[in-house]
């Protein structure tokens, strides 16, 4: 099948091609005549057509300024076109890949160069795809959506294919390094040469490669590794070290060297500057090389690359380092509202001002602008943040210099007054970043300089011409080494027009090494919290950084840095400066763009030292953002709510006197001695000593879910009587032993003592247990009254509640709002305290009667949680599961609670518990001011 199309192609019998093997159908517009500046004039010859998409054949190869110039004129008469330039042994196929872009469509070049004569897979499998079944007529939008398929840019499977193959090729240079090479060398080396690589791979099908008359030479890199290469891969590694060396050698000193060798340029900008010799590669990483040569590069988004990256690292690598690879939708979900929102709009504003001359002068002062934007990413990766903004502000660039093209020189205009190549303000130079680790830092260079690349396409789609970049005269300013031990004011000075944006690594207190403690201790000095995550060492140096300045930054980060203890450190130095909260967008689950991506929870935050302006905030649900274009607020504060700048701090006793104290369960320190779980009961029971103190125990998770767990409590018995007991005895010698291991002091004491839990706080009566951690799904605590012969763990709080009306608080929406708003979380899942959560509940002093109303609501909701006693809490309030009556119950408490705050009647949406919460804070933290407490 495949065959036949080639042979038509190849001899330029193009409406034969469409109409007769593609099934499309007869022409059905005028040939058109288009004058090139040279005075030459073209025609373009509509040969086929299919429900107004057209085909269009143009006799000859006019270069990228007549193409340009001639693609114009037929858009004219063709929004959907496909266009065939073809002459002496060469085609090219240019299709108009159309992308959303706001509430607009940008539209750029998809061109595929096949050489006459020559085997070329893609080009059949394109013309494949656009092939239209020959019984059945198919609507126009199918139509398009097969040709998009076929010649549109940055499709999914390509970018996954390539990541895969950037996989094989790391891996077959990584066996090939003998075992006891330098680990740390090796890594280094496979690093530049599969930077290396990238570019070469990137130069072959974006036209990088020139002949001495300015044609492109497509291929060059796939040809020498498959002409001039043995088959076998022997000599792959050597040849390649030759191929190096000579793309660092400029011309003049080039003398005697191959053909092949001589037909690659002089590259300059030390991609290929630093000498490495490689190793015998063998014939994996030659065919990995040739099937990634199959690839087409100009496809794919070097925005991609992270995740390239991420596919060839092991997950304990990554997990160490922290390295959490961002999409480009959260790229976006950052960048957007930070400065290029702002900039879209002051574009669209210029070119809608009352006169030209308005226009061109706006336009120029943005134009200025643009060029005076500096930006930072100071944990950089493999560029995504950077690659992106980059190719942002390029865009942004050419849609100025189309407009001014326009306006000075006419519509459709293919130059400016000058010659704008030289008049770039957009320059990669203006671009940098920090990394601790060298192989994406390597990536990240290269990738921005094929940003570069496909942003000079973009620009010669509509001008005709691009900028020829080699040998390289500029690059992003890439930075290796630990971000949180520099200066970063020797990256590029701090000042107002430096914008800053990024992804720092996410690390919590147990997950980080003793060296990244460190650095947090260093950059907070006597502020440091052990509760910060890693990610806030970035805060306290963006801090530092900018000093007075008034600039705009933004991080990814995870959701800790607006809950729980740590919230004052970080965000009392936040406010403290100056800073406030531009915009925010809510908890989200985290998205990657490689596979197996981390499973975090994340917020963005971006900061300006503007006043008296909206600010944005986005919201979530189930994961899902509510709306995209964001909500207008008057303010945002630490814990991303649209309320007071309050900052909740731990406290010892409840603020308000009405509430109850709470205190957490008693801690084993056992290593299950003590505890028995149900496989082990029976034999337990049947020890006539041991049954004697067999007590039902509970945490959080049996509480909630109904399970039964058992222990051993000893309290006020005789230890030498227990050790009669073989069972017994056998338990408390390991308690023994291990205790006198620990390296805590406490616990070394406790040997004294086996049969004790080392921290004791049973209550003497009945008492409300309330779990630790709540799941995040559910809209109401999962609490519950025990009886005082159930011993409480560490994972489940207690307080005596006498009259209920603990309960009755904690099971409220508004408690629960609180819960998820200050408290800290375990992952996802809410994490209860009594000092942070409970004790700065903002209970304001109620009238007797309400009070008494909401324990007799709280007492109903138990008695309609009774009505089905075997059914465990977790699934009375499975937010699929819950019965009406329940949920009719706890509506009921809840408009009793939110009145109590002020409220008229129960209030639906969080946002408003959340408003009255904090309000209500301040006022208490106030009045405990006053008070001195």
């Amino acid at each position: 099948m495949t065959e036949p199309l080639l042979t038509k192609a190849d001899g330029g019998r193009f409406g034969d091609l469409f109409r007769l093997d593609l099934f499309w159908h007869s022409p059905d517009h005028a040939p058109i005549q288009v004058e090139l500046e040279d005075g030459y004039h073209v025609s373009a010859t509509n040969v086929s057509s299919y429900k107004g998409v057209r085909v269009w054949e143009v006799a000859a190869l006019p270069g990228a300024v007549g193409e340009a110039k001639i693609d114009q004129a037929i858009a004219k008469v063709s929004t959907n076109r496909l266009v065939i330039f073809h002459g002496t042994g060469k085609q090219v196929w240019r299709w108009p890949s159309r992308t959303s872009k706001g509430n607009g469509v940008i539209s750029r070049p998809a061109r595929h160069v096949h050489l006459v004569g020559q085997a070329d897979p893609q080009f059949v499998a394109k013309l494949n795809a656009i092939r239209l079944p020959s019984d059945v007529v198919i609507d126009v939008n199918e139509v398009l959506s097969r040709v998009r398929a076929a010649f549109d840019v940055e499709t999914k499977s390509e970018s996954k294919r390539a990541s895969r193959l950037m996989a094989q090729m790391y891996s077959a240079v990584e066996r090939s390094y003998a075992a006891d090479f330098d680990t740390k060398k090796r890594d280094h080396e496979i690093s530049v040469t599969l930077a290396r690589v990238l570019f070469l791979l990137f130069g072959d099908d974006t036209e990088m490669w020139k002949a001495p008359d300015g044609e492109p030479l497509p291929g060059l890199f796939q040809d020498f590794v498959k002409d001039h290469t043995a088959r076998d891969g022997s000599d792959i590694g050597e040849r390649l070290n030759e191929l190096f060396r000579v793309l660092d050698t400029a011309p003049v000193d080039r003398n005697g060297l191959a053909a092949e060798l001589l037909a690659l340029p002089y590259v300059n900008g030390g991609i290929f500057e630093e000498p490495i010799r490689l190793p015998s590669l063998g014939s994996d990483f030659r065919e990995a090389v040739l099937a990634a040569s199959a690839v087409d590069w100009s496809t794919i988004s070097p925005a991609i690359f992270g995740s390239m990256f991420q596919s060839v690292r092991d997950a304990q690598t990554r997990r160490e380092l922290g390295e959490h690879y961002t999409s480009e939708v959260n790229i976006l979900k950052t960048l957007n509202p930070l400065f290029l929102d702002e900039l879209r709009a002051e574009a669209d504003a210029a070119l809608t001002r009352e006169t030209p001359q308005k226009r061109i002068n706006a336009l120029n002062a943005l134009w200025k602008r643009l060029g005076e934007i500096r930006y930072l990413d100071p944990a950089c990766g493999c560029g995504n943040f950077i690659i992106v903004a980059y190719r942002e502000l390029r865009e942004l660039e050419l849609r100025v210099m189309d407009g001014l093209a326009n306006l000075q020189q006419g519509e459709g205009a293919t130059a400016l007054g000058a010659d704008w190549t030289h008049l770039l303000k957009v320059t990669l130079d203006h671009f940098s970043g920090i990394e601790l680790d060298e192989w994406p830092a390597r990536i990240a260079e290269t990738a921005m300089f094929l940003m570069d690349r496909q942003c000079d396409l973009k620009m010669r789609e509509r001008f005709g011409v691009a900028p020829e970049r080699l040998p390289i005269q500029r690059s992003a300013k890439i930075v290796v080494g630990n971000a949180l031990r520099m200066d970063w004011s020797e990256v590029v000075p701090a000042g107002p027009d430096v914008i800053m944006a990024g992804n720092p690594p996410f690390l919590g207190p147990k997950e980080r090494s003793a060296g990244q403690t460190d650095d947090l201790r260093l950059v907070w000095g006597v502020q440091y919290d052990g509760f910060l995550d890693y990610v806030s060492g970035w805060y306290a140096k963006a801090i530092d950084y900018y000093g007075e300045a008034r600039s705009r930054w933004a991080f990814v980060s995870t959701n800790s840095i607006a809950q729980g203890q740590a919230v004052p450190t970080l965000w009392g130095a936040i406010l403290a400066n100056g800073w406030r909260v531009r915009f925010a967008h809510r908890t989200f689950p985290w998205t990657s763009e490689s596979s197996g991506g981390a499973a975090v929870h994340c917020v963005i935050v971006g900061f300006d030292r503007e006043r008296g302006t909206a600010a944005l905030l986005f919201d979530y649900i189930g994961g899902a953002l509510v709306d995209p274009l964001g909500r207008r607020v008057d303010r945002i504060n630490a814990y991303l709510v649209d309320g007071p700048n309050v900052l909740v701090r731990k406290r010892m006793r409840p603020s308000a006197p009405q509430l109850p104290e709470v205190q957490a369960g008693s801690k084993a320190v056992d290593w299950g001695f003590l505890t028995v779980e149900p496989d082990q009961y029976d034999e337990v029971a049947d020890d006539s000593i041991a049954v004697r103190y067999l007590r039902r125990y509970r945490g959080g998770d049996e509480l909630i879910n109904g399970l039964q767990r058992w222990c051993l409590w000893f309290v006020g018995a005789d230890l030498a009587e227990l050790e009669r007991s073989a069972l017994i005895r056998g338990r408390l010698n390991e308690i023994r032993q291990r205790r006198a291991a620990s390296p805590k002091l406490m616990t070394r004491r406790g040997v004294a003592t086996p049969h004790l839990f080392e921290e004791r706080r049973q209550p003497s009566t009945d008492y409300l247990g309330i779990p630790q951690t709540f799941a995040e799904g559910r809209t109401h605590a999962t609490v519950a009254r025990l009886s005082s012969d159930v011993i409480a763990s560490i994972k489940l709080f207690t307080s005596p509640d006498p009259d209920g009306f603990l309960f009755a608080m904690i099971s409220s929406s508004m408690f629960m709002t609180w819960q998820k708003t200050v408290g800290g979380r375990m992952k996802s899942d809410p994490s209860f305290t009594n000092t942070i959560v409970w004790n700065t509940l903002p209970v304001p002093t109620m009238e007797s009667d309400l009070r008494a109303e909401i324990v007799l609501a709280g007492q109903e909701v138990l008695r309609v949680r009774e009505e089905n006693p075997t059914t465990p809490l977790g699934m009375q309030y499975d937010p699929l599961r819950m019965r009406l009556e329940l949920t009719e119950a706890h509506q009921k408490l809840d408009a009793l609670v939110c009145a109590a705050f002020g409220a008229n009647g129960h209030l639906e949406a969080e946002r408003d518990r959340q408003r009255l919460l904090f309000e209500q804070y301040e006022k208490t933290t106030v009045s405990l001011q006053a008070g001195g407490s």
